[in-house]
């Protein structure tokens, strides 16, 4: 099936069989591998994208529901090569060791955090409870939420 979506601000068109989940074609058809498969049961938040802005399990997701939606995907957070807020204060806070899950939780917090609402820890603790670490024992990935949120709200007030 030919299938038409925006996938980070660009149009895209991909022939996909009708079966292929929407993590299959971002990894395998658009070359975004950013986009993590754990659990492939959307039990592990890895995999989570934007789709029409709401945050959504790519695994559970066939390729052909997304036709016409607007994807946003890790890769389609940093602006011209510079890392978004989020991005940065996940690094400045070590937020990850080995890395697999972080683009599911960059995504999660991004699209959390874009309202601006001030937040507390349990807040982020409950927000981020769909996305599974298995290195970091989440402390520095909140500690990463929480300074984003922060830096957000400054640059909010300038």
């Amino acid at each position: 099936m030919q299938v038409r979506l925006t996938v980070n601000g660009s149009p895209r068109e991909v022939t996909i069989e009708a079966r292929k989940t929407l993590a299959d074609v971002i990894r395998e058809d658009l070359r975004l591998t950013g986009t993590h498969l754990g659990c492939e049961h959307g039990v592990c938040g890895a995999c989570t994208i934007l789709l029409d802005g709401e945050p959504v399990r790519s695994c559970l997701m066939l390729g052909v529901q997304a036709a016409g939606s607007e994807i946003v995907t890790v890769e389609g957070v940093a602006t011209d090569g510079v890392m978004h807020p989020v991005q940065q204060a996940f690094w400045d806070s070590h937020s990850f060791q080995c890395g697999f899950c972080t683009p599911g939780f960059v995504i999660t917090a991004y699209a959390l955090l874009r309202d601006g609402s001030e937040l507390s820890e349990d807040d982020v603790r409950a927000e981020l409870s769909g996305n599974l670490c298995r290195c970091t024992g989440y402390q520095s990935i909140v500690k990463g939420v929480l300074t984003a949120a922060e830096r957000l709200q400054q640059v909010g007030k300038e």
